[in-house]
């Protein structure tokens, strides 16, 4: 962040007088002996300025005793961290230390832990300027004071310790931009996020409230409040403050940077294109928007304007691990395998624990022929996330190894899949990787053996809605939520209007969306934010107003949530009827519902196509339909969402294995519905499936199948539990 930090209320105390020469020395005398001008020159250059520094001699001296406490405690804490060094240095443990705490990379914190039994000297001596800052003659000193001490304990790396003077500065002039500020300052330095948001907020509405004084502020208090809302997951909120920011200073190049980070982050690629080029022509020399531009660029598809962007970043930062990672992913996909391991190499010698660049490493030596070292990659991956699709890599290597046919097709896959960053093998165990040779079936070939078996088509469109379910993580949040959580009123509150909202910008979607996923981490939110702006708010708002049509998106989103079918079609419609302006009672206008399928089809089931039946005709307009009609529309296999039988068979197939039997074609492990082909009793998991894959040593003039969810299933199928009679032939 561009702006300075600081620390927390709780008292402090001052540390123990030093020793010198056999004597004890005060702050005091050391303030004597060194003399006011050469310690204000320890003083960080905010204390000169003639609006924001300091304004009294009273307050000068108490900096400087500050400072002089401040000092000694720097140089304890440096003595016990020399000690700590030597005692490790001692023993004879090589074994790395890994924290588990979260904690700011670019941040060093002063305080407690730092200081352990010279903390409560210290904290009594803080308290004493404290209150000497608190009997200031006027409040005007006092409050002058308090930011001069937080300012200073800031400085120095005291975030703890400076928030009690924020706070106590807030107090004294409630209406002040400068303490809220600085408020937020400290707490967004301290990970507590949140809180530095409101701090924010109130500074905003300060410096709004007198804009003539403030004007110049206002720009980096946008940008302070658009960084905290990022800490917090929330981009779209983000991108709202740093285009205010660029608004008000057009040559803010940081402003323009991070609004074109934050809308790439959201998946506008092309309006952060233009941000970033922005930022780029106002200072050509910045390495953190020439990475973001060729990761938006690549986006895009330019992959060749993105090699030069990520080229050129490294050229003006060579340690920037960004720009290596994401260059080495593009060498990786261009079959430049030896370049790409030696970009991830670069990568993991910044840092040792870049779990995605040991396995895209791994991948690219896959690539590159060296099977051995990829299978080395690969277990240190393993190493440090204990990922079981990493586990279930391994074992797939190790197996196509005794079959180096199947290489060839274990990268094309491991390619695929490593660029999406995280995952080395989707979970369901649905993958393409082949140690088989494959033949694709045309789909007339492709029959049922059972009313029961999910037709092929229906088995794509529920596996790419089962997908975004995952990744979105909205098969975790409880469909009820959406109605009782999501009232009127909160709508409002999030919108910021006093009156129930129908139409909502995609900002405040995004608060609503925080509520109903507040177990999700930040980074985790956004990328669940940024799949839900492309394939769902992007549909929703073709006129790029910004505005989304709340309902409709809370009936979009329903029939992914947790919960019985039945419940969340029943949510889906008590939206509807809340949505609709003429709804009567329990019931709602056909055209209504006819939007909503239409809408539904064209997110979820684009290569499906709709059907005339969803056309809205004059008469849907006065017609009202109960809720048992609504059912029977929703329910078409057809032409409406009828797969959603077979979306709630993948949800609860996950962890399903059928006894360790592996897909015919991919190789792997069936995760899920298991699809055995009667005659010639091969099995496939539901990726292959989906796909018409049949493996090519077995021709046949048509396959059937019949669909296992469980394998006590199959075993009653074996012993014919079900009676003696087949079933007939089913075209899918």
């Amino acid at each position: 962040m561009e702006a300075t930090v600081g620390g927390d209320g709780e008292e402090v105390q001052q540390m123990g007088a030093l020793k010198k020469g056999g004597g004890v020395v005060s702050i005091v005398d050391e303030r004597a002996e060194v003399g006011a001008g050469r310690q204000r020159q320890n003083v960080g250059p905010w204390a000169a300025s003639p609006s924001n520094g300091i304004m009294y001699d009273d307050t000068w001296r108490l900096v400087d005793d500050l400072d002089i406490l401040l000092r000694r405690a720097e140089a304890k804490i440096q003595e016990r961290k020399k000690a700590k060094e030597d005692k490790k240095k001692g023993g004879k443990s090589t074994a790395v230390e890994v924290s588990g705490e979260l904690l700011r990379e670019d941040v060093v914190r002063r305080g407690a832990e730092e200081l352990g039994a010279d903390y409560p000297s210290f904290l009594k001596s803080l308290v004493e300027l404290r209150q000497r800052a608190d009997a200031s003659r006027t409040q005007e000193e006092a409050f002058d004071a308090h930011m001069a001490m937080g300012r200073t304990l800031t400085d120095h790396k005291f975030f703890e310790e400076a928030l009690f003077s924020f706070r106590r500065a807030t107090e004294l002039k409630p209406t002040d931009v400068r303490p809220h500020f600085q408020l937020g300052n400290t707490l967004y330095s301290l990970g507590k996020f949140s809180e530095a948001r409101s701090a924010y907020e109130l500074s905003l509405e300060a410096a709004q409230s007198n804009n003539s004084r403030w004007a110049s502020l206002l720009p980096q208090i946008h940008i302070n409040l658009g960084i905290a809302k990022e800490g917090e997951g929330m981009l779209l909120g983000a991108c709202e403050h740093y285009r205010e920011a660029a608004i008000l200073n057009p040559a803010h190049y940081r402003a323009l940077k991070l609004l074109g980070s934050a809308l790439l982050g959201v998946g506008e690629y092309q309006a952060a294109e233009k941000a970033l080029l922005e930022a780029i022509f106002l200072k050509p020399d910045y390495a953190d928007a020439h990475c973001d531009l060729g990761s938006a660029l690549h986006a895009l598809g330019n992959d060749e304007r993105a090699i030069a962007e990520f080229q050129k970043t490294i050229d003006l930062k060579p340690d920037h691990v960004d720009a290596l990672y994401n260059l080495g992913g593009l060498m990786r996909d261009a079959g430049r395998y030896e370049r790409a391991a030696e970009l991830y190499s670069k990568v993991l010698a910044i840092k040792p624990l870049h779990w995605q660049a040991q396995l895209n490493r791994g991948v690219a030596l896959l690539g590159a022929g060296d099977v051995e070292e990829a299978r080395r990659a690969l277990k240190e991956a393993f190493k440090m996330t204990n990922r079981v699709e990493l586990y279930d890599a391994l074992i797939h290597l190790k197996n196509m190894q005794k079959r180096p046919k199947g290489l060839s097709t274990v990268i094309r896959k491991a390619q695929d899949n490593a660029s999406r960053g995280e995952q080395y093998l989707s979970g369901d165990g649905s993958t393409e990787q082949s140690g088989a040779v494959s033949a694709i079936i045309a789909p007339s070939a492709f029959r049922r053996a059972s009313t029961k078996t999910t037709v092929r088509q229906w088995m794509a469109a529920a596996l790419d809605i089962r997908a975004f379910q995952r990744h979105t993580k909205l098969n975790r949040c409880n469909v009820v939520v959406l109605t009782t959580d999501i009232t009127a009123e909160q709508l409002s509150l999030a919108s910021g209007e006093s009156h129930p909202v129908k139409f909502m910008r995609k900002a405040d979607l995004e608060k609503i969306l925080r509520r109903m996923l507040p177990f999700l981490g930040p980074e985790v939110f956004q990328e669940t934010v940024k799949a839900i702006n492309e394939k769902i708010l992007n549909v929703l708002d073709r006129t790029t107003t910004g505005r989304v049509d709340v309902g409709m998106f809370l009936a979009i989103i329903a029939p992914l949530c947790a919960g019985t079918p039945e419940k969340r079609k029943r949510v889906v419609f008590d939206i509807l009827v809340w949505r609709a302006s003429k709804g009567m009672g329990a019931e709602i206008p056909r055209a209504e519902a006819k939007v909503y399928i239409k809408l539904l089809r064209a997110i979820y089931m684009p290569s499906q196509g709709t059907s005339e039946l969803w056309e809205v005709q004059g008469e849907d307009e006065q017609e009202h339909i109960s809720y048992s009609e609504f059912l029977e529309m929703f329910d078409d296999p057809d032409w409406a969402f009828g797969l959603m039988t077979t979306l709630v068979k993948l949800e609860k197939g996950d962890r399903i294995r059928h006894s360790g039997k592996k897909c015919s074609v991919c190789s792997y492990t069936i995760v899920g519905p298991r699809f055995k082909e009667v005659r010639a009793n091969f099995s496939l998991c539901s990726t292959c499936y989906s796909e018409g894959k049949v493996p090519a040593q077995v021709k046949q003039e048509e396959y059937r199948f019949r669909e296992y969810l469980t394998e006590a299933e199959a075993v009653k199928d074996k012993l014919k539990i079900f009676g003696p009679r087949r079933s007939p032939d089913l075209q899918s």
